[in-house]
């Protein structure tokens, strides 16, 4: 049984269909794993045992009755600390929403219970889900699967790490600027950002509603793609049929500057992998892809200030002091300079997507960087400060661009392998990353 902890959710779902696991035995060993791991606490900041044994008992008897509500259906997941759960606490990683108890699920849990998922409880994230590499002193820094001194990456922190250290087949998690991709590529595992708006963000705690997204962290393409519709309440997709050769363009502007050597190490080791597999890849310059990143910094502070400011005010000094000074700086942000970011960004996009069009994929490195180590990050602001502006560098790509992306391990520890799609085109990206992913197993 405890091979089940490192399974795919799909190969889980379909011993389930098969008859051979039943969703019960899956869910106690889950629990059991939990419970009984020394990292249970940094990971899970509430395990829902009570729900997750009654889902799973449900789903054991659909099984039994050849009723199953879809292919994951008695697959445990876990949930990221800002996805409302009704009666159970919800308090995004901040001490300013201690105590808050939503009286109902979030809508992709929702959508995600009425799948037959069973939920296993809320892991920890980074204060607000504002940060990059999933350091909070407020509440919790989960562990890095790699390396037990450095930061797991956030903000979707515990989620990787439920899913890294075999306590969930998945976690749920949100992207902002790369809050699954981070965490899911310094864990060696595959994180799927979805096109803004896709996934619906009702009961879902905010932190910028311009660029927030939903995604899964999960151990294949295959998952990533079932999960996600699951979230979504659609039919999963069929990822056959993609045709080769695969044509990728290597991001040149700003994603590949001051890479440090194990990232380069492991995308060229990877870019090498998909050439010898048929891939075709150029490089591409986008020279306005830097005045896109000179307008992020306005353009999330504002956006997060306008929601967060009334909780932030009322108690300043609850918030770890990094996290504070971010977010803060979108209080003095005119209104005027933030419509014009946002026309500027709109046309930004779509010289992008006119480049961008002929190619498969955009690729680059997930993190120009490796993990920093968490002591230094609290001891040394300066050097907090510049590691977390590195870790989401290259995400946020697709964060400004509006694409969907997916991040796949290289082999190289904590290294990952991003590929960017088109907006609105998730599925194909998703059948793009598939054809990549068996190039670099």
């Amino acid at each position: 049984m405890d091979d089940w902890r490192w399974m795919t959710a799909t190969a889980l779902g379909q011993g389930i269909a098969a008859g051979q696991i039943d969703p019960l035995a899956l869910t106690e060993t889950y629990l059991a794993a939990i419970d009984g791991h020394p990292m249970r606490d940094r990971i899970y900041a509430r395990v829902t045992h009570d729900r997750a044994r009654a889902e799973a008992a449900a789903s054991s008897a659909r099984a039994k009755a050849g009723l199953r509500r879809g292919p994951l259906d008695g697959v445990p997941v876990s949930w990221k600390d800002l996805f409302d759960t009704a009666g159970v606490g919800t308090e995004a990683g901040t001490r300013l929403m201690a105590g808050r108890v939503p009286d109902a699920d979030a809508e992709v849990l929702r959508n995600a219970t009425a799948a037959g998922f069973v939920c296993l409880g809320k892991t920890h994230l980074s204060e607000i889900a504002f940060s990059g590499l999933g350091l909070n002193p407020m509440t919790a820094t989960p562990p890095n699967v790699n390396d037990p001194e450095a930061v797991p990456g956030g903000s979707s922190s515990g989620a990787a790490a439920s899913v890294a250290y075999g306590l969930a087949v998945a976690g749920i998690g949100s992207d902002t600027g790369g809050s699954v991709r981070i965490p899911a590529a310094w864990n060696d595992i595959t994180g799927f950002k979805t096109t803004h708006g896709r996934l619906p963000l009702t009961g879902s705690v905010p932190l910028c509603l311009t660029f927030d997204s939903v995604g899964p962290l999960c151990r294949s393409v295959q998952d990533a793609a079932l999960l996600t519709a699951a979230l979504e309440g659609s039919r999963p997709p069929d990822l056959r049929g993609g045709t080769g050769p695969l044509r990728l363009a290597i991001c040149d502007t700003v994603a590949m500057e001051d890479v440090r050597d194990a990232p380069a190490r492991g995308f060229d080791d990877a870019v090498t992998r998909l050439q010898v597999a048929g891939a075709k890849i150029e490089r591409l310059e986008m020279p306005d892809l830097r005045d896109a990143f000179a307008l992020a910094a306005l353009l999330y502070t504002a956006d997060s200030w306008a929601w967060w400011r009334d909780r932030i005010e009322a108690d300043p000094q609850a918030m770890f002091p990094q996290i504070y000074r971010r977010i803060s700086a979108g209080r003095d942000v005119k209104a005027a300079d933030f419509i014009n970011a946002w026309s500027t960004l709109r046309r930004i996009r779509a010289t992008w997507a006119a480049a961008t069009a002929q190619y498969d994929a955009i690729i680059m490195p997930t993190a120009p960087i490796l993990p920093p180590h968490a002591q230094r990050l609290l001891d040394d602001e300066d050097y907090y400060v510049t590691e977390n502006l590195l870790a989401l560098r290259n995400t946020r790509v697709a964060n400004l661009m509006d694409l969907p992306a997916v991040t796949l391990p290289t082999g190289t520890p904590s290294c990952g392998f991003m590929l960017c799609g088109h907006t609105g085109q998730d599925d194909r990206l998703l059948r793009v990353a598939l054809m990549a992913e068996a190039a670099l197993a």
